[in-house]
């Protein structure tokens, strides 16, 4: 039996807020992770900011000095998970009044919201400036809020779907496919439009999912049109490092579809190929800017690196995107 509106918008609300959860804990995976890779001290930027929101609106937090800094310290990461809780609610009730949208699309839209929704305020209190912030710090940021969207969104799905462990209208990618979505996305994160081409290239208007879109003749245009002038971009001294937010953003975000795109059009849930073409993009990104920055010193220019990456680029999104 259907539900009314208000009756289904609160589902909704509900089903999001238990999904931001599961991005939230996702989120924590990535970060934390990223921390251990790098030996990165804990960041102190959630109490900071914690003590800014506190201060303008001129609540105090109690306690002596000691027992005021241990209250922010727990209080930054309880304010993390509620922002992440809240995003996702919110993602939650547009979907179910009628927003629904493809995985592909929607995990990274997802966490860009949940980006902003942290950054902005770090800004607007000036507890920190985005814009000063170095390659590093931005993909310490970008990862984990990238890894937020995709595992809400697909703990909506399936929260959706009447029960959290409900089937999926789709078998789990196999370990092949997450292998070829690795490619894609080590593909994407080398020369963003990659995949997107080799997609277009391997796909037909009769596939499912947005490769049929891609596959058309139309979007095989713009697609091989977009991957050349990428290939020529690309080689231009003025071009500023893959590593920062502009560069890096579009790598993983369309590591992420790209993968996800093509398991669905190969009848396999996209969920995991997502996350695995979003890490796979984020590697590349970061082994090809040291790649050709080692080639260059040892040959003196950047140009046979860059010419190497280019082929090596299409070699993997080649791999990635052909048909089983």
């Amino acid at each position: 039996m259907g539900y009314s509106r208000p009756v289904a918008i609160i589902r909704g609300l509900l089903n999001g807020a238990m999904a931001g959860a599961a991005g939230t804990t996702a989120l924590n995976v990535v970060s934390g992770t990223d921390a251990l890779v790098r030996a990165r001290p804990a960041s102190r930027v959630p109490e900071q900011l914690v003590a800014a929101v506190a201060g303008r609106a001129g609540v105090a937090v109690p306690g002596g000095r000691a027992e005021r800094r241990n209250r922010l310290a727990a209080l930054g990461p309880l304010a993390g998970t509620a922002t992440g809780v809240v995003v996702g609610a919110v993602a939650g009730g547009l979907r179910a009044a009628g927003l629904r949208l493809p995985g592909p699309v929607g995990g990274p839209l997802l966490g860009a919201a949940a980006m902003l929704a942290t950054d902005g305020p770090l800004a607007l209190t000036r507890v920190s400036d985005p814009r000063t912030w170095s390659a590093a710090d931005w993909t310490a940021d970008v990862l984990p809020h990238l890894a937020y969207g995709v595992a809400t969104h697909a703990a909506l799905v399936r929260l959706e779907r009447g029960s959290p462990v409900a089937a999926p209208t789709a078998p789990l990618a196999r370990p092949s496919t997450l292998v070829r979505a690795a490619a894609l996305g080590a593909a994407s994160g080398a020369r963003s439009s990659a995949g997107t081409a080799a997609l277009a290239l391997t796909s037909r208007p009769t596939d499912a999912g947005a490769a049929a879109r891609i596959g058309s003749r139309p979007g095989t245009t713009v697609a091989g049109l977009l991957a050349a002038g990428e290939a020529v971009v690309d080689k231009l001294p003025m071009v500023p490092s893959r590593l920062g937010a502009p560069g890096l953003v579009p790598r993983l975000a369309l590591g992420s579809t790209s993968a996800a795109t093509m398991a669905r059009r190969d009848g396999e849930d996209p969920a995991l190929p997502a996350l695995v073409g979003m890490a796979g993009a984020a590697g590349a990104a970061v082994l090809g800017v040291r790649a050709r920055a080692a080639a260059a010193r040892r040959l003196g220019s950047d140009r046979p690196g860059a010419v190497a990456e280019d082929v090596l680029a299409a070699a993997l999104a080649w791999f990635g995107a052909r048909r089983r």
